[in-house]
C-alpha cells in the first residue's frame, strides 16, 4: 500500500462496530461494577479498568490506567479488581465528578 493510501486511510474497509474494551473480569463492589480491561503494552498486559455506577438514571464511568505491567492474565485481573476496590474505598462517588 502506498504512503498516501496509508495516510488517508485508502484501501482499508471501515468497521461498522465500534471498538470496545475487552473485559477480562468483573465484580460488583459497594454498588459499583469494576471491570478489568485488556490493555496490551508490547508483549505484556498493562493494568487498566473501569468503575461504573448508575447515578440518577445515568451510567457514570471512571477509567483508570496504572503503570503496572505483567505477563499473567490472572494476576492482572486480580490486581485490577483490587485497585478498583481501593479507589472506591478511598474516593467513593467522588470519582465521577
Amino acid at each position: 500500500m502506498s504512503f498516501f493510501k496509508k495516510l488517508f486511510g485508502g484501501g482499508q474497509a471501515a468497521t461498522t462496530e465500534p471498538a470496545g474494551d475487552k473485559v477480562m473480569g468483573e465484580e460488583s463492589y459497594k454498588g459499583h461494577l469494576i471491570k478489568a480491561i485488556e490493555m496490551k503494552a508490547g508483549g505484556e498486559l498493562q493494568l487498566a479498568g473501569t468503575i461504573e455506577k448508575d447515578i440518577g438514571g445515568e451510567l457514570k464511568i471512571y477509567r483508570f490506567i496504572r503503570a503496572d505491567r505483567m505477563n499473567s492474565r490472572d494476576d492482572l485481573i486480580a490486581l485490577a479488581l483490587s485497585k478498583g476496590r481501593q479507589i472506591i474505598d478511598e474516593q467513593g462517588d467522588h470519582i465521577y465528578r
